[in-house]
Order: structure tokens, then C-alpha cells, then sequence
């Protein structure tokens, strides 16, 4: 449906007008690249609810994260958080969404691809970054940047998948938002007891959600500000929108509420009719969760280390 390749992101242009882009799921790629050996801002392959076929012409050590969409090598299902070399000739290939909708190919020694403006991710409206500024179509040849020449003996091992999030719950954690108090007391409580629809008419940019309108105290015309990955902004029809990985770098509507960063790896990993539905947490809480994470990350990386020494 929609395959890109991307990387974290493409930081510091932004006061350029230049968004960051990036991996929808940030954590899923990071882990995959540290399953691998691989510096987290390592380029991957992104695949989106339904993944490609790809065809292995060289030996290849790789590793899948996020989304189980039944990924299979040969016919054969592959395994998901652990490192699978894949001989030359062999063909990749995905089933059916199991769970979330973003699924993310690891290689050992990354991609073969060009920085533009110091990223390897897509930014497919800019037209620029990734494969010729694009998403990947049939017959798109990509190089490795490193030769695979490992023994199968070495990588029987997996990661705890428990160190990802549970993508069944509809739980996302949401902080205020700056216009928050420009919002009538009736459409606060409701944005916090509402279930939350994600449109089909939903992408890289943003997620357009359906409930009840949202309705501010009065209306007035807003100065552009800054916006961010997971600020909720909502438009004069009353329906809100989260801003995603391709989001813009300012805005003019009023922003609700801003999701918090430990829960944009869940939020990405919802698809069109999924439902979702908001929990307030504060600045603290929200900060000692992503530095758990964090810590979390940098064990595995030292005890994955190990096994590339």
C-alpha cells in the first residue's frame, strides 16, 4: 500500500519550512537497528498495512519490528524482534495484518542510499530523500551498504517482544494542549471520554478523527505557531487532527493537546477505522516514561553488543 524508506527523521531545517519526516514508529525502528548492531538512525524499509515482495539477490542479515504482517520467507513464516539471515535468491514476502499497521525491515549495515539534507528518510510531497523521493515500486534494485557473510549459529536468539507496546489497547496519553482553555468545558470533558474513529482520509501527515465536534468558547482567528509529531489540532469543522510524521512545521488552528511522545510508536501503529481514545497525563509523568524507555533501549543495546563481539 505504501512502502517508503526512512530513518528518525530530518532535524534542524524545520524554521526552513522542511519537515522532519521520518519513521512513523521511531521505536520499532530503533529496535530493530539495535537487534542488528546497527546505529539507531539507521535507514529501514517502512511497510504499510500491506507490505511488498522483495527478492534477495544478495545474502542478507535482517530483522522485522512493529506490525505482524505475517511476514514469510520462501513461503515460510519469519520470525519478528530477531536477527534472520536470508540467502541470496530468496523472496520476501507479507500476508495479512495481525497486529498494528507498520511493519519495519532492518539490515544489517543499512541501505545504500543518498543523505539529502544529512536523512535517508522519504519525504514523498517534497519529493525528496529515500528512493528518488518516492515510494518503492516493482522493479526499485536498492544496494546494502554491508555484505552479509555471518553463520546461521550465531543469531538464535530474539528480543522480549514485551519491551514493545501492547498495540490492542486504545489508549493514547495526551498532555494540554496551548489553546486548551479556548475550548468549551462540555468539548474537554468529551475529548476525554469520546471514542475517537481514524478516517480513511488519514496519511503520513496527519490523522483525521471522527466523533463529536469539538467547539471552541468563541471563535477567532489563531497566529501560526509551531507544531509538532502528535499535536492535536482542531479545524473550524470540530473534527480533530493529529499530526503525524510528515506534518507541516507551523499551524494556524488551535491545538487541544499534544500527544506524549512514549505513545507516538502506538498512535503510529493505528490504521483507518481504528479506535483510539485520549488519557490526560502531566509534563513529569510523561518525561519519566520516555526516560524508562530509554533506559530500557540502552540495556538491550549492551546486551546485544555481546553478540556481535
Amino acid at each position: 500500500m505504501l512502502t517508503t524508506i526512512q530513518d528518525l527523521g530530518r532535524y534542524g531545517l524545520q524554521r526552513y519550512g522542511m519537515a522532519v519526516s521520518g519513521a512513523m514508529d521511531s521505536y520499532a525502528l530503533r529496535l530493530g537497528n539495535c537487534i542488528l548492531g546497527n546505529p539507531d538512525n539507521e535507514a529501514a524499509i517502512e511497510c504499510t498495512v500491506l507490505g511488498p515482495i522483495i527478492y534477495f539477490e544478495q545474502a542478507q542479515l535482517i530483522c522485522l519490528t512493529g506490525a505482524d504482517l505475517s511476514p514469510k520467507v520462501d513461503g515460510q513464516p519469519l520470525p519478528m524482534w530477531q536477527p534472520v539471515p536470508i540467502e541470496a535468491g530468496s523472496l520476501l514476502s507479507f500476508g495479512r495484518p495481525n497486529s498494528g499497521c507498520r511493519a519495519y525491515i532492518c539490515f544489517r549495515g543499512g541501505l545504500d542510499i543518498p543523505e539529502v539534507l544529512g536523512s535517508r528518510s522519504t519525504y514523498s510531497k517534497g519529493q525528496i530523500g529515500g528512493w528518488q523521493g518516492r515510494a518503492l515500486h516493482e522493479g526499485d534494485r536498492i544496494a546494502f551498504r554491508h555484505h552479509y557473510t555471518g553463520k546461521d549459529s550465531l543469531f538464535h536468539w530474539s528480543m522480549d517482544p514485551g519491551l514493545y507496546p501492547d498495540l490492542t489497547t486504545e489508549v493514547i496519553r495526551v498532555l494540554n494542549g496551548p489553546q486548551r482553555d479556548q475550548f468549551e468545558s462540555d468539548s474537554l470533558q468529551n475529548f476525554f471520554s469520546d471514542v475517537f474513529t481514524i478516517s480513511k482520509n488519514s496519511d503520513r501527515m496527519g490523522y483525521r478523527l471522527q466523533s463529536r465536534p469539538l467547539q471552541l468558547k468563541e471563535k477567532k482567528e489563531l497566529l501560526s505557531t509551531a507544531v509538532t509529531f502528535g499535536s492535536i489540532q482542531v479545524p473550524p469543522d470540530g473534527n480533530a487532527i493529529i499530526l503525524m510524521a510528515d506534518h507541516p512545521t507551523t499551524g494556524g488552528y488551535p491545538v487541544i493537546g499534544q500527544v506524549a511522545t512514549v505513545d507516538l510508536p502506538l498512535l503510529a501503529q493505528k490504521g483507518p477505522e481504528d479506535s483510539i481514545r485520549f488519557e490526560r497525563i502531566d509534563l513529569d509523568e510523561a518525561q519519566n516514561l520516555l526516560k524508562q524507555r530509554q533506559i530500557q533501549l540502552i540495556k538491550l543495546k549492551r546486551a546485544i553488543a555481546l553478540k556481535y563481539e
